[in-house]
């Protein structure tokens, strides 16, 4: 019998204009988590398809517990016991929690679904997982970091032996981290193989086995945890040593150029909250998951319905109504949920980016062809997407490059205000310099951030002010040059 729960040998996969996969190969042991790490485009998730049959591998082999194995698509790797808890949630909304655990294989009773047994199993296992979620509440009801603990609870629903976890965390808090790691833990004691994809070296040197770097669609080295240091991941992952996470902070914020008053929420939980921005400056929003950072900037953006408040733009009055309006006046918003309210998946990487500026393309009746392509390549250049052409369809695109099509989106608009919603999230070490960098040479130019951020070390390497949020409220200004993580999170608590 095999050493090895899983083993993938010379997988090689190409799209037109790219091979996304070399002669890659990892080796998965029973009870143990096997790290995947690497810039976005290194070829991770694109491996994980292959091996979860949404992709076809052109060459190599799958052996699952000895067994090789080909899936055709999901649910006979569903049925093969491997599961995948996406990065991107793909959930019915419409639907409920348990609807959505046990969709296409309802229990049933004389020919009909068994509501019942449907419930009782769904509690089942939420209580083996310490899950406090009713399994009829509407999905749609549930915030992202809840919906995320439903899709692990999916997967452990059909008893898989390996379950792929890609950027598991990346919305959750530091007390769901924890609990998730615990149930990572207790899979593990069951002889489940966990295979772990983050860009957070601090969860992957403390959770797993063993580490598999890849690079440019390589694999670079598989190596014990315990050998890794973060710097030697880093080194593997972009062949070269980045000294520093943040690039030094040279701008200068000026007078105010931006003022909230009383901003009140009509159907989220922000109440009479009051800031003001500097020209320059780079203004972070902290607080745990609900406290109100999203709902701040869905407010300023007319995204959502404001109960009252007033701003004002370089001394002028502003209504923002809606997205149109605030567009128009210097405002730009990347949000959260890249997938859900970022990207139009079906549109090109062309289309994506000039979408939200439009109005300067049009000659007339016509629009220039030629201004389209080359606001669209500086975007490209200027952003570094790893792309095999203006016309590739932005959902083929990793997480983090799909990030940075949007963030060219909004550049081209040319805001003056930036309203930035986990700017980073789901983006490896180096594209993440990358983005700061931008960053602050937007805020040298005199624009001015808002962003928000559930990386602690990020908000203080990054920003020169933070606002920290509490259930709603305003808990708290701090200079970041002065503050401490502990002085942050006390006031995080502060209404809780």
């Amino acid at each position: 019998m095999s050493e090895y729960l899983l083993e993938m040998k010379g997988i090689s996969k190409s799209f037109p204009g790219v091979k996304a996969l070399d002669d890659v190969s990892i080796s998965v042991r029973p009870g143990s988590v096997h790290a995947l790490m690497g810039e976005n485009g290194a070829g991770k998730s694109t491996l994980m398809k292959c091996l979860f049959g949404i992709y076809n591998e052109d060459s190599g082999e799958i052996i699952v517990d000895g067994v090789k194995s080909k899936f055709g698509n999901v649910k006979q790797a569903l049925e093969h016991g491997v599961a995948m808890v996406q990065q991107e949630l793909n959930q019915v909304l419409k639907r409920n929690v348990m609807e959505n655990i046990w969709l296409g294989r309802f229990p049933l009773k004389l020919g009909l679904v068994d509501h019942r047994k449907m419930y009782d199993d769904t509690i089942k296992i939420f209580k083996e997982l310490q899950i406090d979620v009713n399994p009829k509440t509407m999905m749609s009801k549930l915030s992202v970091s809840m919906r995320q603990m439903v899709e692990i609870a999916k997967a452990v629903s059909y008893n898989s032996k390996i379950i792929v976890f890609d950027e598991p965390t990346s919305s959750l808090t530091e007390t769901e981290v924890e609990h998730l790691f615990r149930i990572i833990d207790m899979l593990k004691k069951r002889g489940c193989g966990i295979i772990y994809i983050s860009h957070k070296m601090e969860e992957i040197l403390r959770i797993s086995d063993e580490v598999t770097v890849m690079r440019d669609g390589q694999k670079v080295k598989t190596s014990p945890a315990k050998d890794l240091t973060m710097d030697i991941i880093i080194k593997q992952m972009v062949g070269r040593e980045l000294t520093n996470r943040f690039p030094p902070k040279t701008n200068k914020p000026g007078e105010v150029v931006f003022k909230v008053k009383g901003l009140t929420a009509q159907y989220q939980n922000l109440q009479d909250v009051s800031f003001e921005l500097r020209k320059g400056e780079i203004l972070g929003l902290a607080g745990l998951v609900g406290a109100g950072r999203t709902e701040i900037l869905e407010n300023i953006f007319g995204v959502a319905t404001r109960k009252h408040g007033e701003m004002e733009l370089n001394g002028k009055r502003l209504k923002n109504k809606n997205s149109k309006d605030s567009i128009n006046n210097g405002f730009a918003m990347l949000t959260e949920e890249r997938r859900v309210t970022g990207i139009f998946g079906i549109l090109s990487i062309l289309e994506n980016t000039t979408i939200a500026n439009m109005k300067s393309y049009k000659k007339g009746p016509f629009v220039s062809d030629k201004k389209l392509k080359g606001d669209t390549e500086w975007a490209i250049n200027a952003l570094r997407v790893k792309t095999p052409s203006q016309k590739t369809k932005i959902r083929s695109l990793s997480g983090g490059n799909q990030q940075k099509v949007i963030f060219g989106r909004w550049m081209l608009t040319k805001p003056e205000v930036l309203l930035l919603d986990e700017p980073t999230r789901g983006i490896d070490v180096g594209a993440k310099y990358e983005i700061y960098q931008l960053m602050i040479d937007l805020a040298n130019e005199g624009k001015s951030i808002i962003m928000v951020s559930s990386e602690m070390p990020e908000l203080l390497g990054i920003c020169d002010r933070m606002l920290v949020m509490s259930n709603g409220r305003l808990a708290g200004e701090v200079d970041v040059k002065d503050t401490t993580q502990e002085e942050i999170m006390t006031l995080a608590a502060k209404y809780v």
